[in-house]
């Protein structure tokens, strides 16, 4: 018992590892029962069992290793530690638990492996089970076998690896054990199950009679795909999905079982599961003697021994070089057809065994086997099918392109068609992307001269070829090649595409048929889309492919660019002279016609006149362009005379093309007599305004190839010139895309050689435009010319060198994000394109065999003789055709060649070699290419240098993703030579975060980059650290850290912990393909010219006076401060003032210093002196949105890091290069410091001038100073600081505001340098941060400074926590947002801080916040240990400091980013103002006040309430004097008396001291001191009361009604803050003194109507916020507080203006809808305002500006989707702002179409749609009443007079209806009686005879009463419309008919009243 007694008191752990088995079995019970109770899995207590896991599954006693699995299974299940047990724990299961007899062991074995693999260890419980399948012991064989056939049924292929179970199924049929042999069958029944015929093969060598019972078995199975029933951790979301599609089986039907099948079978690749034969060493011996041999029977001999080799499904890589220029010959040259179609089937079998292993050799066999299909026998043509098919399969199309496109053109038919065959089906593998628009264009252009071919098999088979590529890429993609086809072949085309079934995909059916192809981009996707509904799907697609570019789903992009592409590709027929004058006549008035011929020019203008106000105001879809532009020729035509009619026509052609359908052959009528005026003084700018609308119209390629041809078929060289300017606006405007360089630069040679120079200059500015889009590759077509015109045109491109070609603003480009998209595609490949166009040279003659044998001898010497020789070769060409013949063999030899100096010289020719082959080098990279890395091995850096140069030069004629993909990169990293992989990491590093997307080939070199991180080498461990970021960037951290779990467990810990380090630094996907031509274009944006340059600065250099002045008032020191924050504001200000009048100094000492010593300044010479002349930054339109939007995508990299890396600085200088001036560029980005000392000093001087501009690039010089940060240099980093002072107080005074995008990549940096050990910058740097807060508001700047408090470097906490004390004495509690209670936790943490400065800083910053909200601290900052709650105790009694709420008000610097406009759009928050009174009184001071000087005010009378606390004592009106908070508390709050005198309407004070006197009173409100709020509100009450007073309210209600929902934020925080019940009942007495001045002021009608809608709106806001406060709402019975808040609504629906009441409503009905903070019961309220507004809307339906609602209604339906309204939630608010429009039809009926003129496209608005609806149906409604009332004839005749009377005008138009009495008669009855007025005896004898129950019903609705008199009106019209010819006798029996004039008084007078 004392044994049992000490192991007893032992601790869990302990016991698990004891000796005696009672003691481990007690141990293992409570560590279960523990680890269950553990809800958090990273618990510090699962690291205590970590270690013993294994002992608990391999315990030696039977009873505790039960119980220890037990608890081993509960630890992985919820462990996050469990993971890094797998191996271990499993290896323990496999050995001493599978042998147990126990079944409950061997279960509970079993369940651990498998919650091994559900926590993500699939791989290392597979890698143990197959090693227990060696295992002597059968039990632990068949055990294993179990557990892998459980796992693979649950888990799937997906989860499990099924290669390895696969390889090892042979061996375990061959077992002794049955039983095993019987779980064998089971599990390759299992494995079928998964990946059906793909595992036969691997089986194909069993046993008959096993493999016959295993067929038997397969057979059994069912068809449908098997699920996963059990998923990872990883795999939840897949789960849930799963989960939810079982509950709705039986409501999806079998198509999305279907559906889900597709998606749930993985597609396993039976060659994956094969094992490699070596294949090489079993040739014979005398293979290549044989096939060399005469006799043809010894060659086949040799063929059928390679081809017997060959039929081996999975082949090893090798060497097959000799072996495939073997079969290459035989199929080439030999004559015998039989051993020609053995060598193809082994060619075949090579390609297949080898797959992309294969591609090395697929360029030689290529164009071997298209030349042979001249063979006519079937069956050779058949084996080179097979052939050609295979190879194709091992590279891509674009390595055989070269090739093909080479027989195309052959002579013998069947070439051509076979090669036509071979395109079609290799275009049945392409997808979009591997069938680019550079692919597509030649292949189509040469299978379109096939199609015209005399022999008929060749054109069948480029009808397949083509329709093949219709069904991959799309109609959209082919149809421009098809532009000159006639529609017989273009549906010959359509039939061959319809047919076609693409590989992997199923056959589309029906109308799937136009929908699969565009969708492509993932092609397994395409056959499964259409099986679900009919339309909902394709109609969601188009949206979100819309944003990937290509691809983009036809239904959602071809409408939108419908036109367009109509009007480009329209084919129309000409017509007659006649015709046209028919067409013309029927859309242009007569007397047009009649006068375009007159002989006076004046009839003839007047008639252009008329012709050009019709072409504008006709309907574009009805309008005949061609008759209409052919009548411009009517005589005189285009030889018109006189210059305005001429200008006219030139207007009219160019309003035709933009606004009607105008075809190509509408513009050649036009073109010839348009370009002869070009060059015209008088009408050349209308002319080439006409050919910019010809171009919209049918292209700017087109057109401009028209253009030039006929400028420079005519004479006038003012035309040719003037054409040609034309043409470089053009080119800017359209951008470049599809534009025929090749006619071009003929045409540019022309104008080169005039003799006029205006047009050589015009050609050359052209050239210069081209170079733009084009790049280096231009200047290759003019090298021939003369000396001097070179260096001119070498001028030009060295003006545009580093510009970027400026974004499309015309044509296509403008219409879709994806066509976008596709022509900047196009335009990047235009430089590729004019290399296409270069003349190229064969030198395949040229290379020798004795060349060849020179460059392989052994001597030294001759082998650079023969280099020379092809060094001259290539010199002499300059452009080479892609055969070489064998060089390339010779080349690859000298690589490694002993003389290095040989060596450089090969690498020397293989650049000529690649610049001089261009693109097609690429079919080179695998047999010439990759040989280059061998050069990166040599241990001279010169040699490695020079083999780097050569890859960079093939990489830019090639692209990047072609050397990435085989494994040829794999093998290169795999050799161990530190020098290879030091330059080939490092070449990866550069290279590949340019790519936007690699091959998946990549993979296979991460084995060998983790084992770089283990190397020797220090250099290659670094370089390979480097590289990790990279290559995740694009494989990403999962299938890394895959891949990392397959290291042995010493590498895997230190490569997974390298991973999470290179996890936080991964750089993001660049957003467009990275070119690395120099024109390539890396924005779409084009710096601003050098003329506007001098417009900007002029007006800003007029402007510093007065910006001088501005700066006087804003940055004045306070005259007074409260008692608890003088100390801590008075360096502040000192501070401030010093540097405004520094400021102030020395823009005064530059201006000097510009004008008197400007000469002396600097000593370079006369140009450097002009480079630097001009504006250093360019304001770019929306550059600055741009950036943020980019940045926010992704597209860029986030401004993010710990220290700035390379590709950081890259991206800034890319983007400041577009707005920075080239030569600040230099200095900014200039290795030595002094040049950056001198940049910040350039950016001072024109820091004055350049405000504008530097705003606009604001962002950029804020991050460029964040580098500056993490310079070591003293001298710049203080030259920084400098200018960032001026740069703030700058933008403080310009009232600049800081964006977030802005803040956050500055502030978080200037916040490291807080902690500088040198005392003069953290100086600066607090001097920065409190000029910061007048930029930016204190509680944003909060966050940063709380982040700062976590440094390790004490300073920097100490500052940042003085900071901090500084803004909560400045601005009370409100900077701490929603966080106060954990930012001061955090706070009061650092008091118990082992270094003084920061301990004081955390006790100063408590105690400022103890100022401010009293004992409350003590709740906010939790519990401290007693140490710091003494100190801090102390510290507060030592400060002897009352608590005191002034300082909670808003400080100086809260400043609120964005205009007023913006501020009431959006929902204010709950510690913001919803409108800054500063904001709305300079708005009302700019309406009001005319431009005068403002120096005749005094400061003091421009008031605000951000600096109240500035204003002198002398003019405060006197408060009253509390003398302690206690008996301010003991006593009631008595409404102090009104002892302010406001200036009387008739005083002598003027309107501006009036104006003053009640800004005072109305910032006294937003006071957050009690007492000065209640004062203010008395006062404003008074006001009030007293109408004579009103009017000076007058232009001042927004801004008392935004200081009151400041003082109710205030309440609520107060509220919130403190509990006690006096102070509750105090802030109650507040709210309702708040709420009832509002109600006062909303009472008096004509202040209420001053209200703006967005002032509206928040006031709105509050009071529903009030109302749904529980805080406010009693259970017993209605509040007092909400039953007043119910009046001021009801009030404010009254009496406020109705347009700006609605307009509120409407926003805040809008962001209910698409808020997800706003609850229901909120949207509810909101809608209830609306009912009542609705109700009301009778009365106020006159007052109300209908096109602004109905424009609202507009902005309310576009903004929120039809998808969000008809969300349930949103059902209400659809129904209540669709029932305001039928309301508002009813009140106003059909004229109510008239209101829309704001809307734009008002034809696509839904309201103008749901107006038709509703008058429609109300017509419709109309003729059944009347026919109803026909019928029974009960409507008496005495009221239908009354009713003709308003109904004669209404038939006639509007301006006599408004003078009809009737009209006057319903308005005054109207207004009569919803002012009681109903029962007047004066009341009109209509009102009595169609109203009559409005007498005796007073209550009913005014809404009612008009709907009855529109319903009798519309009767009564259709009445009349049937009785025209026999009116009714009138109603009115006796007296006069009632006068007009008497009418209107009476109307006027009710008017007046109201008002």
């Amino acid at each position: 018992m004392g044994d049992d007694s000490e192991w007893k008191k032992l601790p869990t752990d302990q016991k698990c590892e004891h000796k005696v088995w009672k003691a481990r079995l007690s141990g293992y019970t409570e560590a279960l029962q523990q680890f269950q109770r553990i809800t958090d899995e990273k618990s510090p207590e699962w690291g205590k069992y970590q270690g013993l896991i294994k002992k608990f599954v391999t315990d030696s006693n039977a009873v505790a290793q039960l119980k220890g699995l037990e608890a081993a299974l509960a630890y992985i299940e919820n462990a996050h530690l469990a993971s890094r047990t797998a191996g271990e724990v499993v290896s323990g299961v496999v050995c001493k638990v599978f042998n147990q007899p126990k079944a409950r062991a061997k279960e509970l074995g079993s369940d651990i492996c498998l919650m091994y693999i559900e926590i993500e260890k699939a791989e290392a419980v597979q890698e143990e089970l197959l090693k227990g399948l060696d295992n002597k012991n059968p039990k632990i064989a068949l055990a294993c076998v179990e557990v892998l056939r459980r796992a693979i049924s649950e888990f799937g292929s997906k989860v499990v690896t099924l290669k390895p179970v696969v390889k090892v199924l042979p061996k375990l049929f061959e077992s002794r054990e049955k039983a095993v042999r019987d779980e064998a069958k089971l599990l390759a029944v299992e494995v079928y199950r998964w990946i059906r015929d793909a595992l036969r093969p691997p089986l194909q060598n069993i046993n008959s009679v096993l493999l016959k019972e295993l067929e038997e078995e397969w057979a059994k199975l069912p068809t449908s795909a098997p699920r996963q029933s059990r998923f990872l951790r990883s795999q939840q979301d897949l789960r849930a999905k799963f989960e939810q599609q079982q509950q709705n089986a039986g409501d999806g039907g079998d198509e999305g079982d279907g559906e889900e099948s597709e998606e749930a079978a993985p597609a396993v690749d039976a060659y994956e599961l094969l094992e490699a034969v070596e294949i090489l060493s079993k040739l014979p011996k005398d293979f290549h003697e044989k096939i060399e041999a005469k006799k043809w029977q010894e060659r086949k001999e040799a063929l059928e021994a390679l081809e017997t080799l060959t039929k081996n499904p999975k082949l090893e890589s090798g060497e097959y070089g000799d072996v495939v220029k073997a079969l290459n010959k035989v199929i080439g040259k030999d004559s015998n057809v039989m051993l020609v179609t053995i060598a193809a089937k082994c060619v075949a079998g090579l390609a297949a065994g080898l797959r992309k292993k294969f591609s090395t050799y697929a360029g030689h066999l290529v164009p071997t086997i298209l030349e042979k299909f001249k063979e006519k026998k079937a069956q050779v043509v058949q084996a080179l099918q097979e052939a050609i098919d295979a190879v194709f399969l091992s590279t891509t199309l674009q390595n055989v392109s070269e090739d093909t496109l080479a027989v195309m053109d052959n002579k013998n038919p069947s070439v051509r068609q076979q090669a036509s065959l071979f395109l079609a089906r290799s275009f049945r593998h392409c997808t979009p992307t591997t069938l680019p628009k550079s692919l597509l264009k030649p292949f189509c252009v040469a299978l379109l001269k096939q199609v015209n071919d005399s022999a008929p098999e060749v054109r069948d088979a480029a009808f397949e070829a083509l329709g093949t590529a219709m069904k991959v890429v799309g109609e959209r993609a082919v149809n421009p090649f098809l532009a000159d086809v006639d529609k017989l072949k273009i549906d010959k085309i359509k039939e061959c595409s319809e047919k076609v079934e693409l590989a992997g995909g199923k056959k589309p059916a029906g109308p799937a048929k136009e929908k699969a192809p565009p969708k492509a981009e993932p092609p397994a996707e395409a056959p499964a889309k259409p099986s679900g509904p009919p339309k909902k799907a394709p109609a969601a697609k188009p949206s979100a492919l819309g944003k990937k570019g290509k691809p983009a789903a036809p239904k959602g992009a071809a409408p939108a660019k419908a036109k367009k592409t109509e009007n480009k590709d329209v084919a129309e027929a000409e017509l007659s002279p006649e015709v046209c004058e028919e067409r013309a006549g029927a859309v242009l008035p007569a007397s047009c016609m009649q006068t375009l011929d007159s002989a006076n020019w004046k009839e003839r203008l007047a008639a252009m006149e008329e012709f050009h106000k019709a072409a504008e105001q006709m309907d574009s879809k009805e309008m005949p362009c061609q008759a209409l532009v052919r009548m411009l020729a009517k005589k005189p035509g285009w030889k018109e005379t006189n210059f305005q009619v001429m200008q006219l026509k030139m207007q009219v052609i160019a309003t035709v093309a933009q606004r009607g359908t105008f075809s190509r052959t509408s513009a050649l009528a036009v073109l010839e007599p348009v370009v002869e005026k070009v060059g015209d003084v008088k009408c050349g700018v209308k002319a080439k305004e006409a050919l910019t609308g010809v171009a919209e119209a049918c292209g700017l390629p087109w057109t401009a190839e028209q253009v030039v041809s006929l400028a420079f078929g005519q004479k006038n060289p003012k035309n040719q010139a003037e054409a040609l300017n034309w043409l470089c606006n053009a080119i800017k405007e359209f951008g470049f895309a599809g534009v025929n360089v090749k006619a071009f630069i003929n045409n540019v040679k022309t104008a080169l050689a005039a003799t006029n120079p205006a047009v050589r200059t015009s050609a050359i500015s052209l050239l210069s435009v081209m170079f733009l889009y084009v790049g280096a590759p231009l200047r290759m077509f003019f090298e021939g010319e003369k000396a001097a015109l070179l260096s001119q045109i070498d001028a030009e491109f060295e003006k545009v060198k580093c510009q970027t070609p400026p974004a499309p603003i015309r044509g296509g480009s403008k219409a879709s994000g994806g066509e976008e998209a596709d022509e900047q595609e196009e335009e990047a490949e235009a430089g590729d394109d004019v290399v296409d166009l270069l003349p190229r040279t064969d030198i395949s003659d040229k290379i020798t065999s004795e060349m060849l044998s020179k460059i392989g001898d052994k001597n030294w010497k001759i082998r650079k003789e023969g280099l020379d020789e092809v060094t001259a070769v290539l010199s002499e060409a300059k452009f080479i055709k892609p055969g070489v013949g064998e060089l390339p063999t010779a080349l690859k030899a000298r690589l490694t060649d002993s003389n290095k100096i040989l060596v450089q010289q090969t690498l020397s020719i293989l650049q000529q070699m690649a610049t001089a082959m261009g693109p097609a080098i690429k079919q080179y990279i695998k047999s010439l290419g990759f040989p280059i890395f061998t050069v990166l091995t040599d241990s001279k850096n010169t040699v490695r240098a020079a083999g780097l140069t050569t890859l960079n030069g093939w990489v830019e004629q090639t692209g990047m993703k072609l050397w990435l993909e085989g494994e040829e990169l794999a093998e290169e990293m795999k050799k161990e030579n530190p020098f290879l992989r030091q330059e080939l990491l490092g070449w990866l590093v550069v290279k590949l975060p340019a790519l936007r997307s690699v091959p998946s080939d990549l993979l296979l070199c991460l084995p060998h980059l983790y084992s770089c991180l283990e190397d020797r080498n220090a250099d290659v461990r670094k370089k390979a650290q480097e590289a990790l970021p990279v290559f995740m960037m694009h494989l990403g951290y999962d299938k890394m850290n895959k891949a990392a779990a397959k290291l042995k467990p010493t590498s895997k810990d230190q490569v997974v912990g390298l991973l999470e380090k290179a996890r936080a630094s991964v750089p993001a996907k660049p957003s467009a393909p990275a070119k690395e031509a120099p024109s390539a274009a890396a924005s779409s944006t084009k710096p601003a010219s050098a003329p506007p340059a001098p417009v900007k600065t002029a007006p800003v250099s007029e402007q510093v006076p007065a910006e001088t002045k501005k700066s006087k008032p804003a940055s004045a020191p306070k005259a007074k401060t409260s008692a608890h924050d003088s100390s801590s504001n008075s360096s502040l200000n000192s501070s401030l003032e010093k540097e405004n009048t520094s400021f102030s100094g020395k823009s005064k000492s530059r201006t000097k210093a510009k004008t008197g010593k400007q000469a002396p300044a600097k000593k370079p010479s006369a140009k450097a002196e002009d480079d630097r002349t001009g504006p250093i930054f360019t304001l770019l339109p929306n550059g600055k949105e741009q950036r943020i939007k980019e940045e926010k995508s992704l597209k860029v990299l986030k401004w993010n890091f710990i220290t700035p890396r390379e590709e950081y600085v890259e991206q800034l200088k890319a983007q400041m290069t577009l707005c920075v001036a080239k030569w600040l560029m230099e200095d900014l980005f200039h290795t030595d410091f002094q040049k950056h000392i001198k940049a910040i000093g350039s950016m001072m001087e024109h820091l004055d001038a350049e405000v504008e501009a530097t705003v606009g690039c604001l962002d950029l010089i804020l991050k460029w100073f964040t580098l500056r940060f993490f310079d070591t240099n003293t001298s710049v980093l203080m030259k920084a600081l400098e200018y960032l002072k001026l740069l703030f107080i700058a933008l403080s005074n310009q009232d600049y505001h800081l964006t977030e995008h802005e803040a956050s990549s500055f502030i978080p940096y200037l916040i490291l340098k807080v902690g500088e050990p040198k005392d003069v910058v953290r100086k600066d740097v607090r001097s920065i941060i409190s000029l910061l807060r007048r930029v930016y508001p204190a509680s944003r700047v909060f966050p940063f400074l709380m982040d700062g408090t976590k440094s390790k470097n004490s300073k920097q906490r100490a500052e940042c926590l003085e900071e901090l004390g500084c803004l909560v004495g400045l601005c009370g509690m409100s900077v701490f947002q929603q966080t106060a209670t954990k930012a001061l936790r955090e706070i009061a943490v650092h008091i118990g801080d082992r270094d003084t400065a920061v301990r004081n800083a955390a006790l100063n910053a408590v105690v400022m916040a103890y100022n401010v909200c009293g004992e409350q601290v003590y709740k906010l900052i939790g519990q401290l240990s007693e140490k710091d709650m003494s100190m801090l105790e102390e510290r507060i009694k030592r400060s002897a400091k009352k608590p005191s709420t002034a300082a909670a008000s808003k400080p100086p610097e809260e400043k609120v980013a964005g205009s007023a406009n913006a501020s009431m759009l959006r929902k204010p928050s709950s510690n913001e103002a919803p409108l800054k009174l500063s904001e709305i009184r300079s708005q009302k001071a700019a309406e009001q006040q005319p431009p005068q000087p403002s120096s005749t005010v005094p400061r003091e009378f421009q008031l605000d309430p951000n600096f109240i606390v500035d204003l002198p004592e002398t003019i405060m009106p006197d408060l009253l004097v509390v003398e302690s908070v206690e008996t301010a508390e003991a006593t009631p709050l008595d409404v102090p008396e009104f002892k302010f005198r406001l200036p009387s309407i008739s005083s002598s004070c003027s309107a501006r001291e009036d104006s003053s006197s009640i800004n005072l009173v109305i910032s006294q409100v937003a006071s957050s001191d009690a007492k000065i709020s209640v004062q203010g509100l008395a006062k404003i009450g008074k006001v009030l009361q007293e109408e004579s007073k009103w009017s000076l309210f007058l232009g001042h209600v927004d801004e008392f009604i935004v200081a009151a929902l400041m003082q109710l934020r205030l309440l609520a925080s107060k509220r919130l803050a403190d509990e006690r019940t006096e102070r509750q009942q105090q802030v109650d007495k507040l709210y309702s003194l708040v709420i009832n001045t509002l109600n006062s002021l909303v009472m008096v009608g004509k202040l209420a109507q001053e209200a703006s809608p967005g002032v509206l709106k928040d006031l709105v806001y509050a009071l529903l916020s009030l109302i749904l406060d529980p805080q406010h709402q009693d259970s017993s019975k209605e509040s007092p507080l909400i039953r007043s808040i119910n009046v001021v609504l009801l009030a404010l629906c009254k009496n406020a203006d109705p347009t700006n009441t609605l307009s509120a409503l409407l926003m805040l009905l809008q962001e209910a809808c698409t808020s997800t903070a706003c609850s229901s019961e909120f949207s509810e309220m909101v809608m209830k305002c609306h009912w009542r507004m609705i109700r009301l809307l009778p009365e106020k339906i006159e007052a109300l500006y209908l096109d602004k609602i109905l424009l609202d209604i507009h902005n309310f339906m576009k903004l929120i989707p039809k998808e969000i309204l008809k969300q349930k939630s949103n059902a209400m608010a659809q129904r209540t702002v669709k029932t305001l429009l039928h309301t508002l039809y009813r009140l106003v009926g059909p004229k109510i179409m008239d209101h829309l003129s704001l809307i734009e496209n008002r034809s696509e608005s839904e309201v103008e749609a749901h107006l038709r609806r509703a008058m429609n149906s109300a017509s419709s409604q109309t003729s059944k009443d009347s026919e109803n009332i026909s019928k029974s004839k009960i409507q008496p005749p005495a009221v239908a007079d009354p009713v003709r009377i308003s109904s004669k005008p209404a038939s006639s138009s509007s301006s006599s209806e408004s003078l009809n009495p009737a009209h006057y008669e319903e308005r005054l009855r109207a207004l009569r009686q919803l002012y009681g007025l109903g029962n007047n005896s004066q009341s009109v004898s209509v009102e009595k005879s169609s109203v009559p129950a409005v007498s005796s019903k007073p209550a009913v609705s005014t809404m009612d009463m008009l709907q009855s008199q529109l319903a009798q009106l519309r009767e009564s019209r259709e009445q009349q419309g049937s009785q025209n010819t026999r009116p009714r006798s009138p109603a009115r029996a006796a007296g006069p008919p009632p006068d007009l004039n008497e009418f209107k008084a009476r109307l006027e007078m009710i008017k007046a009243n109201l008002r």
